[in-house]
């Protein structure tokens, strides 16, 4: 009877503790969600302020709890790149707008080097409305210089100072450390694709000569054209510029004035007679400052001839997986079904498909390819790639008629490979656990008790070489280029949307408005149309508790890793990789 009631208490108590929790955590989301709505006003005379108090991303976030630090229960606002330039755009034509104030001192920032390119292009758009753009800050780091560079002044803290280095790209190899652990790593990759280094951190201790060479001209491209840019805005001649970044001569304020790239000394309470010149009201001790989150906020939905035909935006950004599902990666059957939608859609007449991603798996690219085939039979179809449409990414977006590239795009990574983890002799040697079993035919295990047989081994890599066919095939098709010229640029070579041009890779150089324009152009709609965003949002308990735990776990990961999180992330998402695949690790940001 004791044990009875004590049993009975202890469930009771569970259940009531578990509610107790689980309506604390609903108190604590709505207070968050709460304390995001702001209710702005923008004033005659207002400045616009982009001051990085939130996050610029790609694509807008089908997760629920985006932007929350479970640890401190704090929330970083994220704005979707068309957002932000629709509240640009806007903002040139609103006469509340006096001007942009770039003060990059926030904790967010931009989620991609290529985002950094669009939205120096939106600001230079802005500044032909007649409309001033200045900068100030106590550092700059390359990429918020890069951006200020746009400025019609630029204003840096006396004891501040420039990082201005060049670009570096670095891979970490991870060969030893599966040595010492006894991981094995059984790599397929063809023969043609040399190029294809996703596979060399667990093979090499460092890069090989193809990749090297490959890395060292994406990078150069890359800078060439983000120094091009500073150059031409500051009027500092090319070989002036190289002897300067190769000789770190322009990092302290001072030497920043004298060879050009900062217009004055200032603190920034000294703004003051800046803004007042510019003809900036000061008022309640404060001026008229409105953030880029804030505004585009106020920048309803496109309600223009809302009976009119339609420009659909649809996103593919995240590695790309099997299934179906919403969150951080592609679902190949979910991304499928929404570009089916689009194609069944009457009212849309064209379609921009904004692809942001590494690749992934082959058999989910291939459902998306052929959707995209099926859409491209039916309408215009405008692929605008942001920081990286490569391996996968790629493959997904070459059936389009057009496919636009921001210069700074890492693109191409025509090739695929297979990766298949052994982990039995670590388990043997550093546990103590063996593996051992019976099987009906030769070839029935894989990975059990013994390693892959010559057979095995043969049936794989006809698997990789079949998919390495069907994908420069269909790039052949899908761009208009000669099969043998497309084997010639591909073999995983990556390149920068500048040089993809170059070769036939993509159609343009430009960004997501770049290519809004060549849908609406494609679809014959003139100025009578609208833009809709394709987006599903995940809804329901099951979505906001399965979000919860995600965010609970990487939040606990990043406390132990620490700065060592991005590249556990990447570990990660590589080992993820297993089978055949199209994926590209190669990342190059702007610091």
């Amino acid at each position: 009877m004791n044990f009875g009631k004590t049993f009975l208490a202890g469930l009771l108590a569970v259940v009531a503790g578990t509610f107790l929790v689980f309506f604390l955590w609903i108190f604590i989301l709505l207070g968050i969600a709460g304390s995001m709505e702001k209710s702005v006003t923008v004033r005659s005379g207002s400045v616009l302020k982009i001051d990085f108090s939130e996050m610029l991303t790609d694509a807008p976030s089908s997760d629920p709890l985006a932007g929350l630090n479970v640890m401190t229960f704090q929330t970083m606002p994220q704005l979707s790149l068309f957002k932000a330039l629709r509240a640009l755009e806007a903002a040139a034509a609103d006469d509340r707008i006096a001007g942009i104030y770039l003060r990059m001192n926030g904790t967010g920032g931009i989620a991609g080097t290529a985002l950094l390119e669009e939205l120096r292009t939106a600001l230079e758009e802005f500044r032909q409305s007649g409309k001033f753009v200045i900068a100030y800050n106590e550092t700059y780091s390359q990429g918020q210089y890069y951006l200020a560079s746009v400025a019609d002044r630029i204003y840096l803290q006396p004891e501040g100072a420039v990082e201005w280095s060049g670009m570096a790209a670095n891979v970490t190899f991870y060969k030893g450390l599966l040595d010492k652990l006894d991981l094995n790593v059984e790599i397929f990759r063809p023969t043609a694709c040399k190029y294809k280094s996703a596979v060399e951190p667990f093979m090499l201790d460092r890069m090989s000569t193809a990749n090297r060479e490959q890395m060292q001209e994406l990078v150069n491209s890359m800078w060439n054209t983000i120094s091009g840019d500073v150059c031409a805005a500051r009027g500092i001649d090319s070989v002036e510029m190289r002897r300067l970044t190769d000789n770190l001569e322009v990092t302290l304020a001072d030497e920043a004035l004298e060879y050009g790239f900062v217009d004055e000394l200032l603190y920034e309470d000294q703004l003051k007679d800046v803004f007042a010149d510019l003809g900036v009201a000061f008022d309640d001790n404060d001026y008229r400052f409105v953030t880029l989150g804030e505004y585009a906020s106020q920048v309803g939905a496109d309600l223009k001839n809302i009976s009119a035909d339609r420009v659909a935006i649809v996103y593919a950004d995240g590695q790309i997986v099997d299934g179906e599902g919403y969150g951080k990666e592609i679902y190949g059957n979910t991304l499928a079904a929404k570009l089916a939608d689009v194609r069944q859609d009457e009212q849309v007449k064209a379609v921009v498909v904004r692809v942001n991603s590494p690749g992934g798996s082959a058999l989910a690219s291939d459902v998306i390819w052929r959707e995209m085939e099926l859409l491209r039979a039916e309408k215009p179809v405008i692929v605008s790639m942001g920081s990286y449409a490569a391996s996968g990414g790629y493959y997904i977006s070459c059936p389009a008629d057009v496919i636009v590239a921001d210069r700074l795009t890492l693109t191409g990574s025509i090739g695929v490979f297979g990766m298949i983890l052994d982990p039995r002799e670590a388990l043997k040697n550093k546990l103590g656990i063996t593996i051992d079993g019976v099987q009906s035919n030769t070839s029935s295990d894989f990975l059990g008790k013994g390693p892959l047989t010559p057979v095995q081994r043969a049936m794989i890599m006809r698997g990789v070489d079949r998919v390495y066919t069907t994908f420069t095939k269909d790039v052949s098709e899908g761009r208009n280029l000669p099969l043998e010229r497309v084997l010639e640029i591909a073999g995983g070579r990556v390149w920068s949307g500048e040089d993809a041009l170059e070769i036939g890779l993509v159609d343009a150089c430009g960004g997501l408005k770049t290519a809004i324009a060549l849908a609406v152009d494609k679809a014959g709609l003139g100025d009578s149309y609208r833009i809709v965003e394709v987006t599903e949002q995940p809804t329901g308990l099951a979505a906001l508790l399965s979000s919860l735990n995600v965010s609970v776990r990487e939040a606990f990961t990043r406390s132990d890793l620490g700065v060592m999180m991005k590249e556990y992330a990447t570990v990660r998402e590589a080992l993820s990789q297993q089978g055949i695949v199209m994926y590209s690790p190669c990342r190059v940001e702007l610091r």
